[in-house]
């Protein structure tokens, strides 16, 4: 009966590496593989701020006047660069409508029409191969499109998409992206 029970015993302690009978460490033949990565999800840049009066430089005044439908008395730059972004003002403090342009990292451009235009929002493909998303509500439009690494959103106090859509596509003409 002592057998019956050494046996088993001398089994698993076999298997946990070790010779019973010599007390020597048994060589395994599994290795490990650890694989770690470092690098770190892209964030979104924070929203650009109007900074100082100035004229966009990829957007005549007029033809947001025209296309938004309403005068523009002011208009303010960001610091961004190499694209500043673009407030053009209704009256002395309210802004009319926004263009927000970025170029750089491809997963960024996407990461930022995905949180101006998230899931839910209207598919958007205009200007041909742009993609992304318009999103209206009771405040006016966001009109947000990307192609590789760009991105351009504009956000407008108006109601119809339309008024954005015709601003990103001449947005998008003034830059020659």
């Amino acid at each position: 009966m002592k057998r019956a029970l050494l046996l088993p015993l001398l089994g698993v302690l076999a298997a946990c590496g070790t010779d019973v009978a010599q007390n020597v460490p048994v060589p395994t033949t599994q290795t490990q593989q650890v694989t770690t990565t470092t690098s770190a999800a892209p964030t979104v840049p924070p929203a650009p701020q109007p900074a100082t009066d100035g004229t966009c430089p990829y957007l005549a005044t007029s033809f947001v006047a025209e296309a938004n439908g309403q005068r523009v008395p002011k208009v303010k730059l960001s610091t961004d660069e190499p694209h500043p972004a673009c407030f053009f003002y209704a009256n002395a403090t309210e802004i009319q409508l926004t263009v927000r342009v970025y170029v750089g990292d491809e997963s960024v451009a996407k990461l930022i029409v995905n949180e101006a235009a998230p899931d839910g929002s209207q598919p958007a493909s205009a200007p041909a191969g742009w993609t992304g998303g318009y999103v209206s509500g009771d405040t006016g439009v966001v009109y947000a499109v990307s192609k590789g690494d760009a991105a351009v959103v504009v956000t407008t106090n108006q109601q119809q998409s339309i008024k954005a859509r015709r601003i990103t596509e001449e947005a998008i003409k003034g830059l020659k992206l």
